[in-house]
């Protein structure tokens, strides 16, 4: 009866299916992998924000310093004098709303000599054109304490935003400490302090970033499951053809019935 699965049709529907089971299975479990990778970065955030501030170059004490993972969102402090000399904007930012701007960083030459802090004071929107400086809050005179979140200094590699040369002056892609540091001379601690509060408050300041979200867990799981459901619906839905093609089949090998008319 289901000689027929030798037939060349069937052989490739077969090699199909098998093909798409390991697939499937890989696939679910990439997203399982997925789900599993957003939920330790939620932990490690959380973790983080919720940490008691510690002054930022006990976490980064060194210029050039590569802030770990581990370390980033840590809840920083920072006291000394904003160097407004050296001020860039970062193009191409988004405000809570998604509204594209400028984030402003403005080093910070620490009180205790150990060097200076480059802090993203915040989003603004854009100017009247894309090659004009924005309009920007002052930073701060005098000495000023902050806190903040310790983030790691942008790369390409890291972001995929690339660093663009020949844009206006003061004007720049990503925040990189070896890019600011090579070009002001100044001795740069790695990373870059997010700020969340100042001490005394600007009467006016860039709109501060919110805290990132680390609750949403993401569709990652949910997408792991469908895969699987599908990996086993693949033998289910071969089975369940094979036994149409073997029913349809026995149906046409039936001889038919004849029906005698009856007599007038």
């Amino acid at each position: 009866m289901y000689r027929f699965l030798l037939t060349r049709q069937w052989l490739i529907t077969m090699l199909i299916a098998l093909l798409l089971i390991p697939a499937t299975i890989k696939l679910g479990f990439w997203q399982l992998h997925r789900h599993e990778a957003r939920v330790a970065r939620n932990e490690l955030i959380g973790k983080a924000l919720t940490a008691a501030p510690v002054p930022f170059d006990t976490l980064s004490p060194t210029p050039g310093f590569a802030v770990p993972s581990g370390l980033t969102w840590r809840a920083v402090t920072a006291t000394g004098q904003y160097d407004p000399a050296h001020e860039f904007v970062v193009r191409k930012r988004t405000d809570s709303n998604g509204t594209i701007g400028y984030f402003v960083v403005t080093p910070l030459k620490l009180s205790d000599g150990k060097g200076t802090v480059l802090v993203n004071r915040g989003w603004v929107a854009s100017g009247a054109g894309a090659t004009e400086y924005p309009p920007v809050p002052a930073a701060p005179a005098g000495e000023v304490a902050l806190t903040g979140r310790l983030r790691a200094q942008e790369t390409y590699g890291a972001s995929g935003i690339k660093d663009r040369t020949g844009l206006p002056d003061r004007q720049f892609n990503l925040i990189n400490t070896d890019e600011q540091a090579e070009k002001t001379g100044a001795p740069l601690l790695g990373g870059y302090l997010e700020l969340s509060a100042t001490t005394p408050a600007p009467a006016d300041q860039p709109e501060l970033i919110p805290e990132p979200n680390h609750s949403d867990i993401g569709p990652h799981m949910a997408y792991a499951i469908q895969w699987w459901l599908f990996t086993a619906m693949i033998p289910v839905g071969v089975w369940i053809l094979a036994r149409r093609e073997a029913k349809d089949r026995k149906q046409a090998a039936e001889p038919e019935t004849v029906t005698e008319p009856l007599p007038a």
